[in-house]
């Protein structure tokens, strides 16, 4: 008679476990852990996205560009990989967006003395403001780029020069106004997030997180810079 209670123990065990991982995936420290993943994973796409985004500079009418770009959306490999991304991305986003409900829940009258300027950043009070920029200029990045690159692809027409259509897109001066808006929003969001993230994950000594805030710094203005140039570089004919 020693099976039932064996079956009990080990069914309340489980079902233990299952609440612990559940709980901690929906709590404030689940959360934050989460964006912090998501987030470093995103970080490293950016520099696969701004590298592929340079060959512009090699100033061959767009040939290289092409090229990278074709072999980025024809392989099997990176086309799976871009699900991890949009999954990464989606859970970002609907994390972040918990996150700030919850802490507005939290506090929804401030404190009459408090005074949240000499405790903390404005960057880092505006992350939830900064998000919803970035999420509206990702809607208009993709519906300008991805997925006239994904109807061709699936429509098995001639090869798609991405170079030209960036050119089109990026002669309109109000156009290039919005990317320098969301590049802006961007550098603030990777300079508090990028610190934030190893910060979650519990890396913050004296003699780490000097190298980690300067390692955030340069990445947030290279990453940045290199976006930016892109529509300037387009819109003033610098290239040829």
């Amino acid at each position: 008679m020693a099976y039932p209670a064996l079956f009990l123990h080990n069914h309340l065990f489980l079902n233990y476990r299952f609440m612990t991982w559940k709980h901690f995936f929906t709590s404030s420290i689940g959360k934050k852990f989460t964006m912090a993943f998501t987030g470093l994973f995103l970080i490293t796409f950016l520099i696969v996205h701004a590298g592929i985004n340079s060959c512009i500079f090699l100033n061959d009418n767009g040939q290289t560009f092409n090229e990278v770009a074709h072999f980025m959306s024809h392989n099997w490999i990176v086309r799976f990989l871009e699900l991890g991304l949009f999954a990464g991305l989606i859970l970002h986003i609907i994390q972040g967006l918990m996150l700030w409900k919850q802490n507005k829940d939290a506090r929804p009258v401030g404190y009459y003395q408090n005074k949240p300027e000499k405790n903390s950043t404005w960057y880092s009070r505006s992350m939830g403001i900064l998000g919803t920029l970035l999420l509206l200029f990702l809607v208009m990045h993709l519906a300008q780029f991805y997925v006239g690159t994904k109807v061709a692809l699936y429509s098995g027409d001639a090869p798609h020069n991405l170079y030209e259509e960036m050119q089109e897109v990026f002669s309109e001066w109000w156009i290039v106004a919005l990317y320098m808006a969301g590049v802006i929003a961007l550098f603030w969001h990777l300079f508090h997030g990028f610190q934030s993230a190893f910060q979650t994950f519990g890396i913050n000594h004296k003699r780490y997180t000097p190298i980690i805030k300067t390692l955030g710094s340069a990445y947030s203005v290279i990453i940045t810079l290199l976006f930016a140039l892109m529509p300037l570089a387009m819109y003033f004919k610098w290239l040829n």
